[in-house]
């Protein structure tokens, strides 16, 4: 079993869609990554009645890799609800929003190098920077204050 397989079983067994409350769905959306260390963490998607309140199956996963001490990389991310990433379904429902993206990036740099399966059958992949090309810190960054 490769780290890809490896991320997609841990996801799924995120994966239970449940109504937390009358206003919280969760469990519908799951994400695993790999930390630096190779360490893998999971998280899951939280959809309140209010959007701004939402917390993404991917942002959870890295808040749980930084709780856990796993670090601020992140090697590679996988995400989905209900099927694993294939060339049969959309790639939009695989691919980390812009928040989590802008997140990743403002985790660390090396962010920019994270890769994200589209397609486990193939291992299809896209990294951050392709998906955020012009990330807004990069003159923080340069500024060598990290």
């Amino acid at each position: 079993m490769d780290i890809w397989e490896k991320l997609c079983q841990a996801a799924q067994a995120e994966y239970r869609p449940e109504e937390l409350s009358p206003f919280i769905y969760a469990h519908h959306v799951v994400a695993a990554i790999e930390a630096e260390d190779g360490r893998i963490f999971t998280g899951f998607c939280i959809e309140s009645a209010s959007g701004v309140l939402n917390l993404c199956a991917e942002r959870v996963a890295a808040v749980n890799m930084l709780s856990a001490g796993g670090g601020t990389f992140i090697r590679r991310i996988v995400a989905f609800r209900d099927t694993v990433p294939s060339s049969d379904v959309d790639v939009c429902n695989f691919l980390p929003c812009g928040a989590c993206l802008d997140f990743f990036m403002q985790l660390d740099h090396r962010n920019k190098q994270t890769e994200i399966l589209t397609d486990l059958a193939s291992r299809k992949t896209v990294t951050v920077s392709e998906l955020l090309p012009h990330f807004w810190g990069e003159e923080r960054y340069k500024g060598g204050k990290i």
